[in-house]
Formats: C-alpha cells, structure tokens, sequence
C-alpha cells in the first residue's frame, strides 16, 4: 500500500471513477492519507461524488507519472471519525480553509479489498492488494 500511496503523491492528481446509475463519472482529486494502515481519499458529503459512492462503493482511481500509469479499484468506505478527518486536513492544510473535522461535510473514504496495477508500455504489469 506505501507504493501505492507514495506513487499517488508524487503524481499530484489523480482520477476518480464512480457511477451515477449507468452513467460513468470521472473527476480530478488530490488527496491521499495513509491512516491506522488504511488508504484514505477526501471530499464534501455536499458533492455529487459522495451521493454516488452512498449508492455505490466500487470506485476506481487512475494517475500517470513518468510513463507509469497506476490504476486502483475497490470498493471506499465512509470513516466519520473525528480522528481520520483530523488526520487527512492535517496532511492538507490548504483544505482547512474549505473543510474542519467537524463541519459536517467533510467526508474521509479508505479503500477496502483494493486492487492496484502498475502499468507501463515497457515492463510487465505489477498488482498489490490491500
């Protein structure tokens, strides 16, 4: 998972898939958090990317970095704990101006039965689970 997580930070974006009924939605995101050894990504429980994940958890997430493409899929998981919101702002303190722990909105997500494949046009494909 710490492959996976440092990838993800040293590419800076990555892309979130979810599904709105049968219709595919990707959208840019930024945030990663290792906490109490679970992946976590960060939104608003006000966006549409929260009310998809309520309806369903599966979700898929891409980035590319020096022609190495990482793709993860699972399923993400509401954590409402104080302590993992705490955590993730902690790591991003630009979102303190948008998000506090217990504003209500803020939403932490840990992906569970996790899949993540290493990809590149040049060596064999890599997979870690977590």
């Amino acid at each position: 998972m710490k492959e996976v997580f440092d990838f993800l930070k040293s590419a800076g974006t990555y892309y979130l898939a979810t599904v709105e009924g049968d219709q595919p939605r990707v959208r840019p995101f930024g945030t990663v958090d290792i906490f109490e050894d679970r992946m976590y990504i960060q939104t608003g429980k006000s966006k549409d990317v929260s009310k998809q994940l309520a309806a369903n958890p599966k979700a898929e997430l891409c980035a590319f970095k020096d022609g190495t493409w990482l793709r993860v899929c699972g399923e993400l998981v509401s954590d409402d704990r104080l302590e993992a919101k705490a955590h993730m702002l902690d790591n991003y303190p630009e979102l303190k101006a948008m998000y506090s722990a217990d504003d209500g909105n803020t939403q932490v997500l840990y992906f569970k039965n996790a899949t993540a494949t290493f990809s590149s046009f040049t060596a064999p494909p890599k997979t870690v689970t977590f």
